[in-house]
């Protein structure tokens, strides 16, 4: 199956609900990967995982909905063990859970902001991939070389955006990824950080128009999700292994267009 170059592959996509999780789920699904597709909303609504399972399968891919609450350990430890049971192996992890304080921390001071914003920050957006990773790598393991762990990060690991413990969360996630694919290398497995740039998920669609913010040209969740993809099927995956990958770079070395046949913006604030 040329065309569909995941066929036969596993994947678990982290909290993939909505947003850039549920554009990679569908994408993988499209290439002919079964998805697991966690996140705690679920049910008849638009963004829940049961939703985003339809999606995958309407993509031409299998998924299966997980309830997981990514700050429960024990639940992270029981996804992995399905994945276990159904398959004895995972050829792709997606590492692209988040929590968006409430309200968002959007401007002031780290003194303005409760500090349990370090907790939805840094506790789901960068413990929780670690445990994620932790559970990911015997699976990985077992399906041999050729594997990927792909973390979902951000410019604001290497510039300001929005607060010190997002910045501090994704400059974490970023070295995390650094050092796993160090330590994945003898492996053959490969660990890649993705960056992103404005992306139109159902949060920023939603926030844009309080905030004056344009969102004329923004990425989409789905156009994301395909040049995660297009990396884990890549011929030269474990040379990029350790590396910050850019959409708006993968795009056009691929040639992926989002859903509307464009090629990903460039971001702006690019560094």
């Amino acid at each position: 199956m040329a065309d569909r170059p995941l066929a036969g592959k596993i994947a678990v996509v982290t909290g993939s609900s909505r947003g850039i999780g549920r554009g990679t789920a569908v994408a993988l699904g499209e290439q002919g990967a079964t998805v697991y597709v966690t996140g705690r909303s679920t049910g008849d609504g638009e963004l829940t995982i049961d939703r985003t399972v339809e999606l995958v399968d309407e993509a031409g891919g299998r998924g299966v909905a997980v309830q997981t609450d990514h700050g429960d350990d024990a639940q992270i430890a029981a996804l992995f063990e399905r994945v276990r049971a159904d398959h004895g192996k995972l050829d792709i992890l997606v590492n692209n859970v988040y929590k968006i304080p409430d309200p968002p921390a959007w401007g002031g001071g780290f003194w303005d902001h409760a500090v349990s914003i370090w907790d939805d920050q840094v506790g789901i957006g960068l413990r929780a991939h670690y445990v994620a990773s932790w559970h990911a790598a015997p699976l990985l393991f077992a399906a041999g070389p050729g594997g990927l762990i792909c973390n979902v990060s951000s410019p604001g690991g290497q510039s300001y955006h929005f607060s010190s413990s997002y910045g501090a969360g994704k400059a974490g996630l970023d070295r995390l990824g650094a050092d796993m694919a160090i330590e994945l290398q003898p492996k053959g497995i490969a660990c890649v950080t993705i960056y992103p740039g404005t992306v139109s998920t159902e949060f920023i669609v939603e926030w844009s128009g309080k905030r004056d913010t344009d969102m004329d040209g923004a990425q989409t969740p789905l156009v994301v999700g395909r040049c995660i993809a297009a990396l884990a099927s890549a011929d030269d995956l474990m040379d990029r292994s350790g590396s910050i990958q850019w959409v708006e770079d993968i795009g056009p070395e691929f040639g992926i267009v989002d859903e509307h046949g464009r090629s990903p913006a460039a971001y702006s604030r690019r560094l």
